[in-house]
């Protein structure tokens, strides 16, 4: 390869890092299905299960193949249950945790965090629940210096990177650790067995903890406050359709996302224990997602793909992100004709 070709290329690579990152560092780990990962999305949602007892699920979600060697990879594993439902009158509590995994490019950025999270659910007359929850959680992160390559370390001679030439880029540590602590709330008005509509606030990173692999720093390294609300329904249009309309926003620093669109449940068996899912949101200015899914008796499974609509095509071949999302619902007792689902069913 011709040097100076090769210095091109490189630098239109690091280009294409730098842009990427904007996006994908500027905010924390997030799922496009964010109404398949409760816990992650307000603490509020602990035990905030409308036609269940409990529930277990698992994320995964792969992004930026086209532009990084290394793709980032994101997996959570949470389950929430409530308690205390005969003991507390018209009210329980819920409790739950969540493990999250991401593994993000070359240089082996790697962040684990495990969340314990507890909430009140009170209803308020018949129509409507208040509910109110925390989360305590241990971040970690890590990286591979070795792996990765500095300005310093560029053979102008060569038009080559040379990772045997000394950086003067100095850590501290390579592994990090800190107390993360996310509080929230949710509304939910059901004023019939065909409607239901419910929305939430939260915000993390209370504490606002240090986050930095290096000695010092010229800017404020602390995590800022992030900001989550969302709206979303379920309206049963006949015996056969429920159509789940859903708004998300989230904001950080000076990074934001909005979230819009909508799913529906077909009803395949008639009885409801088995259904199809389709449906399509759209991120503002950055891509389009298609939904499908199935559910089979309390087994849900959903598949997106970020479709990328902004000028990020252009590096990754308009390749976006692929997630599934994989839930199971239970009640402690089959045979208890007691609990009423509060969301529209079939």
């Amino acid at each position: 390869m011709n040097p100076k070709k090769g210095s091109r290329r490189i630098w239109t690579m690091l280009l294409c890092m730098l842009v990427a990152g904007k996006s994908v560092f500027a905010q924390d780990l997030h799922f496009s299905q964010f109404f398949n990962s409760p816990l992650t999305t307000n603490p509020a949602n602990t035990g905030f299960i409308p036609d269940a007892d409990y529930r277990i699920g698992a994320n995964y979600r792969s992004q930026w193949i086209s532009v990084m060697s290394v793709p980032y990879k994101t997996i959570s594993i949470y389950g929430d249950a409530q308690v205390l439902r005969d003991k507390i009158e018209n009210g329980w509590l819920g409790l739950g945790g969540v493990i999250l995994r991401d593994a993000a490019g070359s240089g082996n950025l790697t962040s684990t965090k495990v969340y314990g999270s507890i909430a009140y659910h009170q209803m308020i007359g018949y129509a409507s629940l208040l509910s109110a929850g925390f989360n305590v959680g241990w971040a970690n992160k890590r990286i591979d210096p070795t792996k990765l390559k500095f300005p310093d370390q560029f053979n102008e001679t060569t038009g080559f990177f040379d990772a045997g030439i000394p950086t003067t880029v100095a850590f501290n540590s390579t592994s990090i650790s800190y107390v993360d602590i996310q509080a929230g709330m949710n509304y939910a008005y059901f004023p019939s067995d065909k409607l239901y509509l419910n929305g939430g606030f939260s915000v993390h990173h209370i504490n606002r903890p240090k986050e930095t692999f290096f000695t010092s720093s010229d800017f404020d390294n602390r995590l800022s406050m992030r900001y989550i609300g969302f709206l979303n329904a379920s309206a049963k249009l006949n015996d056969q359709v429920i159509l789940n309309p859903m708004a998300y926003y989230s904001n950080q620093a000076t990074s934001h996302e909005l979230v819009l669109g909508a799913s529906a449940n077909y009803n395949l068996s008639g009885d409801g224990e088995t259904q199809v899912i389709g449906g399509a949101y759209y991120r503002a200015g950055e891509s389009i997602i298609p939904l499908i899914g199935f559910q089979w008796k309390q087994f849900r499974m959903s598949f997106t793909y970020d479709i990328t609509t902004s000028s990020l095509a252009t590096y990754n071949n308009s390749r976006g992100a692929i997630e599934f999302s994989l839930q199971k619902l239970g009640f402690y007792n089959e045979y208890n004709t007691d609990r009423q689902s509060l969301c529209p069913q079939f």
